[in-house]
């Protein structure tokens, strides 16, 4: 009754701050969003079909069946999926070194990041220590939904919202490595189908609701930040990957 009426909620909240999130942007966005609805309607499917799994039977056979197949066919475990997973974040400043101009400054786009793992990152914390999902290899009952996923997926669709007008191709390699990262996930019987899928429509979400926000920060600070006084440093390493800024004013 806890799991059901804490996912009943989970979904409550996601459509008010959503909500929220536009009015507020409908009052301070110098450019209308126009495709406002239909850039929820992949994450708000993904999500729901993992909602869904928590309560049909059938759905959850899906899971254990494509979970029997992977026991039955592969019998070794990899561990490249904690690291591809932080790849799209390093295109999402390096390819400003090759020439390639993104859609916002560096400042625009380290707040989406940040605010977006916030949102991302809550969002799975929350959800993992109050449904309790068993893993399919049975370590532990933090299962659903997949962090590592959403944090692929997070990374891969600014990636994709901030280049796609340069080219296609660069979200297309950002969504190739999430997914890769997804399927890591369901080989190595960390997650089920349906975590993989919710994480993934978490970190889209998570993306959407950062660049409806961007215009609360310009205005909350009265003014849009510069290249010129920001440094940004993005890193990666075996514990993880994080940005540092040094702002003068």
């Amino acid at each position: 009754m806890i799991q059901k009426t804490f996912l009943i909620l989970f979904i409550c909240t996601i459509c008010i701050v959503s909500c929220f999130a536009q009015e507020d942007t409908l009052r301070v966005a110098e450019h209308p969003k126009k495709s406002f609805p239909y850039a929820f309607v992949v994450p708000s499917v993904l999500i729901s079909y993992g909602v869904a799994n928590r309560f049909s039977d059938d759905l959850r056979n899906i899971d254990r069946r494509i979970d029997d197949k992977i026991q039955q066919n592969i019998d070794r475990q990899y561990t490249f999926d904690d690291y591809i997973r932080y790849t799209p974040y390093l295109g999402i400043y390096a390819l400003d070194l090759c020439g390639v101009k993104a859609k916002h400054n560096i400042v625009d786009r380290t707040l989406v990041v940040g605010s977006s793992l916030f949102f991302c990152m809550s969002s799975v914390y929350i959800t993992k220590q109050s449904t309790g999902v068993l893993r399919p290899d049975a370590s532990d009952n933090h299962s659903f939904p997949s962090g590592h996923t959403a944090t692929a997926f997070l990374g891969a669709h600014i990636l994709f919202k901030e280049y796609k007008d340069v080219s296609p191709w660069i979200g297309i390699a950002g969504y190739t490595v999430a997914a890769t990262t997804g399927t890591m996930r369901l080989i190595n019987r960390k997650h089920w189908l349906s975590d993989v899928l919710t994480g993934a429509g978490l970190g889209i979400l998570s993306v959407e609701l950062s660049y409806l926000m961007l215009p609360v920060w310009h205005n909350l600070f009265k003014t849009k930040f510069s290249d010129n006084n920001v440094v940004i440093n993005p890193f990666i390493n075996s514990d993880g990957a994080g940005v540092g800024a040094v702002w003068v004013f």
